[in-house]
């Protein structure tokens, strides 16, 4: 086995939950073959580089291996090498919450959150 769909690569190595959505992704541009637009039935083969956007997440997937069936995910992850580069961190500021419910603030709460918000935290 030389090559495959993509579709059914990405349903079978668990990087999408069924075929229909691997195939929904691909019509819907998410899916990239070497850096083209990839179709649900472009084929893909050992050395293929595939960029993904699935799940909210952009994935760079080097093919190793082809398959055609769904496998467990230990031999799943022995048919691609993962080259995603790693999320930036976080660098959202605090957010000063309070329970829904709670009532108005203390007078020593209303100092807190005041001097929160003037950025003396």
């Amino acid at each position: 086995m030389e090559s495959t769909r993509v579709d059914r690569w990405l349903w079978a190595v668990r990087l999408t939950k069924t075929r229909p959505d691997a195939a929904a992704a691909c019509r819907g541009g998410h899916v990239r073959v070497n850096d083209r637009p990839a179709k649900p039935a472009t084929t893909v083969a050992p050395g293929d580089e595939i960029r993904a956007h699935l799940n909210g997440r952009t994935r760079v997937i080097e093919v190793v291996r082809v398959i055609q069936k769904r496998v467990g995910p230990p031999d799943a992850a022995t048919c691609f090498l993962d080259h995603t580069p790693a999320p930036p961190p976080d660098t959202t500021a605090p957010v000063a919450r309070r329970d829904r419910g709670a009532g108005r603030p203390t007078k020593r709460e209303r100092r807190i959150l005041d001097q929160f918000r003037a950025g003396g935290h």
